[in-house]
């Protein structure tokens, strides 16, 4: 008679089971898209994640402390996505993360530069319609190199003499176009 004491979760246990059920699809901590690395082992052009942000180290020194204190890592690097100037200082012993960073070759499709969007042409003949041009950046302002970039493709796209190549970063999750390449 008692509900609460129920053993078989007939009550109001039962209801609810199902929705408790763990689902791992959205509790990925980005741990695949990385992998631990030394400090010390750090060096010029290196990749290394500094406040959860993808960079390219630019400068790195490492500094001897006192007696019994640990040497520490300089680290100065820039964020591949944004352009932005990070800096990190950390003992040499300590692990850092490194992001995959990989980069694909792309042919150009078709590239609108009123909305940003691009098409590009993916080797197994589908489309890739999810990046756009490099000056169109969700957070802070594109760089020299963005609007370099962009120039190049908007024109090149234009002339329509050359078929047009895009070089796609990608790394955390995030894809950008770094380059271009004429053929």
């Amino acid at each position: 008679k008692n509900r609460l004491c129920d053993p078989r979760g007939t009550g109001i246990g039962a209801a609810t089971m199902a929705e408790d059920e763990p689902t791992f699809e959205s509790t990925e901590s980005g741990a695949s898209h990385t992998y631990p690395q030394q400090a010390g082992e750090i060096r010029k052009g290196s990749f290394l994640m500094i406040k959860g942000h993808a960079c390219k180290c630019v400068e790195v020194s490492t500094s001897k402390t006192g007696k019994h204190g640990h040497a520490k890592a300089h680290i100065v690097a820039i964020d591949i996505f944004t352009g932005k100037k990070m800096e990190d200082l950390c003992p040499t012993s300590h692990n850092l993360e490194v992001p995959f960073v990989k980069k694909t070759e792309y042919q150009v499709l078709s590239a609108d530069k009123d909305t940003g969007e691009v098409s590009l042409l993916q080797e197994d003949g589908s489309t890739k319609d999810d990046l756009n041009l490099p000056i169109f950046v969700q957070v802070g302002e594109p760089t020299e190199e963005d609007k370099k970039v962009t120039a190049e493709i908007l024109d090149e796209m234009d002339k329509g003499e050359k078929s047009v190549f895009v070089i796609v970063q990608a790394a955390i999750g995030m894809e950008k176009i770094i380059a271009t390449k004429l053929t």
